[in-house]
């Protein structure tokens, strides 16, 4: 039987053949290039770990209608935020990058015309562009046709840390400071822009500061803030300062006080009406860190080139508060839930 034009096994050549730049690319770094020992073109990727290191693993589902909207979004931007969410994770238990692996559902005949493989073509641009800049080798994956008629991606990433070094969620104590890095709410506001004037963002490069199109993950900042031991605990700020701020209490057993004037809040956002208080809160998808450090931590202003700032503290109360404006009232996990 003849092979179908534009089928699965094009797509897996063309992965392939683009992913092999990628590695190249991240050979020049000795440690990032010993742990794949073999990549695609096999039925399963070696990794090796460096030496002294442990292995780090995160996995993150990108579901069109639910975490993008094909109308709305470039494709350029969902190969990128795939990847990104990922790197994140890493970000958080300040890890550096090793390998990628990436499933890939189409619906069927979509690379059969011009317009289905120009999009493909914008999504694997997005992806590996991210993936070279951060030293990330695509090691493997999967193709399938999409049981339907949304696109489904799928990110396996893998890292390194220092063996028994992982920043985790769970080590802070009360009397920790709490820190952010860079600024919040940002990429709420820029997807409500996106879905009112989807043809303003089609052009749009991840070199300029589109927090929600093309979010930063703080990879080396993770990095530093783990090498230089300043952190006691850490998160990626992906569901809303609010709901991860409590994963980072329960994983600890403590509480919090956020100071709502501290909150450094991005230039989109600010415009809202309530200055953007709300999208800083419970916006989602600013991919910043949120950490706590030990009170006797002299915090630099900035880690690894990023602003940072203080905007609370941790108690032993195990209750979440915000103090604003002379008052304080509990601030509840309201953090973005994954739908358009």
């Amino acid at each position: 039987m003849a092979r179908e034009p534009g089928g699965e096994l094009d797509l897996i050549r063309k992965i392939q053949l683009r992913s092999g730049r990628v590695s190249d690319s991240a050979s020049r770094d000795s440690r990032r290039a010993s742990a794949v020992t073999l990549g695609i073109g096999d039925d399963c990727a070696i990794l090796q770990s460096p030496a002294g290191h442990e292995l780090l693993v995160t996995t993150d589902f990108s579901l069109e209608g639910r975490h993008f909207d094909r109308a709305a979004h470039p494709a350029r931007s969902v190969g990128h935020r795939c990847l990104a969410r990922g790197l994140s994770d890493l970000a958080a238990m300040g890890a550096t990058p090793l390998a990628a692996f990436l499933s890939l559902a189409l619906p069927a005949g979509l690379q059969r015309t011009a317009r289905g493989r120009a999009w493909v073509d914008g999504f694997l641009d997005g992806l590996l562009s991210l993936a070279r800049n951060s030293g990330t080798s695509l090691a493997g994956g999967d193709t399938s046709a999409a049981p339907g008629q949304h696109i489904l991606a799928d990110i396996v990433l893998t890292g390194a840390a220092p063996r028994g070094r992982s920043l985790r969620r769970s080590g802070a104590r009360a009397g920790d400071a709490l820190y952010v890095t860079g600024s919040l709410g940002g990429s709420a506001a820029e997807l409500a822009q996106l879905l009112r004037t989807p043809r303003r963002f089609r052009s749009a490069l991840p070199e300029n500061d589109h927090p929600h199109l093309f979010p930063r993950p703080r990879l080396l900042v993770g990095q530093a803030l783990r090498r230089r031991g300043l952190a006691s605990a850490a998160i990626d700020v992906s569901d809303g300062l609010s709901t991860d701020l409590h994963h980072l209490c329960a994983a600890s057993g403590v509480g919090a006080m956020v100071e709502a004037a501290a909150l450094p809040i991005h230039a989109l956002a600010a415009t809202e009406e309530d200055g953007g208080l709300a999208l800083v809160l419970h916006g989602g998808e600013d991919y910043e860190l949120l950490f706590a450090a030990r009170p006797t931590v002299r915090m630099p202003r900035t880690v690894a080139g990023v602003p940072v700032r203080r905007i609370g503290r941790l108690t032993r109360s195990k209750r979440v508060l915000l103090e604003r404006d002379g008052r304080t009232e509990p601030l509840d996990s309201g953090g973005w839930e994954h739908t358009l």
